[in-house]
């Protein structure tokens, strides 16, 4: 899962970054709303953490210039303002959750993987593919019951596509969801990433689309099709 955080302090906001990749997120940092906005315009996310006490716009307001643009993914707001009138405001704005510092990483993590179950309309903290069974929150996976182990790269790879059924993702939006924004990336990382997932859940799990990139497959064994790109 890509998250965004939006964080101006820069102790707080490397706690959390260090927190939430241990726990197999992919983290991008903004320490102001223009860099949030101008990651947004180049990135795909899955969440957005943001805290309201930005320097440069308050975040409140920013929140509104996204929800007016259409943006609709998945926002946390995480901030000091306790205030009820506080908590209101930003729901209202259109957030869709808010956790009031100082928090408990544990706590963080658990209403992110709560914000985008609710995206996906599940009901339950478990995604199950077929025979494979995956806890985001406790980072565990199961093919036909039996526990499989992933590294935390290939965690961050089978998320992002169960979490995109259907959709052809590209290897950038691959490589940001399993490695982040600016890190340097060998040129086979992606690859091998995809070759060890498809080594432990089956040759189908990720199916390639010739010429536009990879998406979900069926767990478990079989060969991984590939598909022409329409002309």
């Amino acid at each position: 899962m890509h998250v965004l955080l939006t964080e101006d302090n820069a102790l707080i906001a490397s706690g959390i970054v260090a927190g939430l990749q241990a726990q197999g997120f992919a983290v991008a940092h903004a320490a102001t709303a223009a860099q949030a906005d101008a990651l947004l315009r180049s990135a795909r996310f899955d969440l957005l953490i943001l805290d309201l006490g930005l320097p440069d716009e308050d975040g409140l307001h920013f929140l509104q210039r996204l929800r007016r643009r259409g943006i609709d993914l998945p926002v946390l707001i995480l901030t000091a303002r306790d205030a009820v009138t506080e908590r209101v405001s930003g729901l209202q704005a259109g957030a869709d959750d808010y956790l009031v510092k100082p928090f408990d990483l544990r706590e963080l993590a658990a209403r992110l993987h709560a914000l985008l179950r609710r995206a996906a309309g599940r009901t339950t903290h478990l995604v199950e593919h077929g025979s494979l069974t995956y806890d985001p929150a406790a980072c565990t996976t199961f093919l036909a019951g039996q526990p499989v182990e992933l590294s935390r790269r290939e965690q961050a790879l089978l998320q992002a596509l169960l979490h995109n059924p259907g959709r052809v993702l590209s290897a950038e939006q691959l490589k940001d969801a399993v490695y982040g924004l600016g890190e340097d990336v060998e040129s086979n990382a992606l690859n091998v990433h995809i070759h060890y997932l498809r080594r432990k859940l089956g040759n189908g799990i990720v199916e390639t689309v010739r010429g536009l990139g990879y998406r979900l497959g069926t767990a478990g064994h079989g060969s991984a099709p590939t598909r022409e790109a329409d002309s």
